[in-house]
């Protein structure tokens, strides 16, 4: 009897880049994903240890599926990931119905995993310290036909004071050029339109085999493929941002403007604690650099509050920093105390009571400014990628939604213009639409749509839904997912 599965996902973009390699191996070993609706025979958690009450959330969710277990002989419940590689005593004890335990650096193991613990009929706990395989030589179960994720490196050089991610992740390692633009052009050639380059740190990359201008030759190579419309990236590191992936990112046309810049603190000194290795001045000149090249440009970031020491006056030189830096949008977060990593030990923890009033003076600030900045665009003209997920038909309203090249969400009318001619509008087709609002955290175009380009890629969709019994896109190192945003828990740690 074929055996179903489900993979809950939590944290940034590698995970779920993870996730889909899971799904990839399950998939290979002859399991199906479970139905909408029904309890899997294996339910796997690919865990996150850098949000907030990551733990509790993890032994809330396994209490809820002790019971379930209990009534299922030969249910079986595996936990990966982040959370799992930190915490690899304690799960087991805390949660004795897990089945398979396993790290980071050995997601290609579980399939021998769940069995070996099906076998012997005891819990399996499996984790490597360093990686034997890059990850993207696995399996892989692409959710979408049109965008994906292609990781050029894993694990991080970095000892930022509040992350623990270097511990669990390692050292970086770096893909070389040529496997990362064989997997690219292997996904255009199956539909895919949009990819997005994911690493720890991604702007480092080069930095395992000594090419500091690695970064920069992969975007200006990523612009010579064919067929390929859309390239994005995620996470750089200010610190090793620098002029000749500016001007990549500018002279490359299917670079798209839009950038996201982990400033955590405006504040010099307060970066100095973070152990971040650059200081305002630096930042903002990066920023005042991006906007010349790229006016059009669309700058995201992240900032935690109340980092330990962190003054009203600290806070004060994030706020400058971020009216002046305009970002479109930002993920912020109110520090709180992670184990196993140096700011948890530093003296003056800020009351929570002064680190919620800071973070909600931040919100309300960035808030306007995305607010003014999407004001500034109505009136344009811009070419919308269909999305899924986000795009599904608003029955009530007839809008779909999708992305615009700085990857502002955008909710457009389906009506057509009497131009066009009368098309379905598929997930991956391109669509020109006029923005007639800009809301705080999205765009509208509420008028007709303007052109409608059919792609290889709303082929692809239009494919894949028309035989849902084909094959799910089960391939060798192609992990798509949909249109990246918004984002998991938290973009990648930069």
């Amino acid at each position: 009897m074929t055996r179903t599965y489900e993979v809950r996902t939590y944290g940034c973009q590698m995970n779920v880049h993870d996730s889909e390699r899971l799904s990839g191996l399950l998939e290979n070993a002859g399991y199906v994903a479970v139905p909408d609706g029904e309890q899997a025979d294996v339910v796997v958690f690919n865990t996150c240890a850098v949000r907030e009450n990551a733990d509790n959330k993890l032994y809330g969710n396994l209490g809820h599926l002790a019971p379930v277990k209990a009534k299922r002989p030969g249910m079986q419940i595996a936990v990966g990931g982040c959370l799992a590689q930190k915490d690899r005593a304690t799960i087991t004890s805390r949660a004795p119905w897990v089945d398979v335990v396993f790290g980071t650096h050995n997601i290609g193991s579980l399939p021998v995993l769940l069995e070996r613990a099906r076998v012997q009929e005891e819990a399996q706990v499996e984790i490597l310290e360093s990686l034997d395989v890059f990850p993207s030589t696995l399996p892989t179960k692409r959710e979408s036909a049109y965008a994906a994720w292609v990781s050029v490196s894993v694990g991080c050089n970095n000892t930022c004071t509040f992350c623990i991610v270097p511990s669990l992740r390692g050292k970086e390692k770096d893909r070389r050029p040529g496997e990362i633009l064989a997997e690219v052009k292997a996904l255009v050639a199956e539909g895919v339109s949009e990819v997005t380059l994911l690493g720890q740190n991604v702007n480092a990359y080069g930095v395992e085999f000594g090419d500091r201008q690695a970064f920069s030759k992969l975007l200006r190579a990523c612009g010579e493929i064919e067929g390929l419309e859309r390239v994005r990236f995620t996470s750089p590191h200010p610190a090793e941002f620098t002029d000749d992936v500016i001007e990549a990112m500018a002279e490359t046309p299917n670079v798209m403007p839009s950038l996201h810049m982990p400033l955590q603190s405006g504040s010099s000194k307060v970066l100095k604690d973070m152990r971040r290795s650059y200081r305002q001045s630096k930042f903002l000149g990066i920023i005042e650099r991006v906007r010349a090249a790229l006016p059009d440009a669309a700058i995201t970031t992240d900032i935690i509050v109340g980092f330990p020491g962190e003054t009203e006056e600290d806070f004060q030189e994030t706020l400058k920093v971020v009216r002046e830096a305009r970002f479109s949008s930002a993920f912020t977060f109110q520090y709180s105390k992670r184990p196993g990593t140096p700011a948890a030990d530093l003296p003056d923890q800020i009351e929570p009571s002064v680190v919620a009033d800071r973070y909600q003076r931040l919100i309300e600030l960035q808030n306007q400014i995305s607010w003014e900045e999407n004001q500034k665009l109505e009136g344009r003209v811009v070419e919308v990628l269909v999305a899924e997920g986000e795009g599904r038909r608003d029955e009530a309203t007839g809008r779909l939604s999708g992305r615009a090249p700085d990857n502002r969400l955008v909710h457009f009318s389906s009506a057509l213009s009497p131009l066009v001619e009368r098309v379905e509008i598929r997930p991956g087709d391109m669509v020109t639409v006029q923005i007639t609002r800009g809301a705080p955290h999205y765009l509208e175009a509420d008028g007709a749509v303007l052109a409608v380009r059919r792609t290889r890629s709303g082929d692809a969709w239009e494919a894949r839904h028309a035989a849902p019994t084909a094959p799910a896109g089960v391939s060798l190192g192609m992990p798509t997912v949909g249109v990246p945003a918004p984002l998991p828990d938290a973009p990648v740690c930069g």
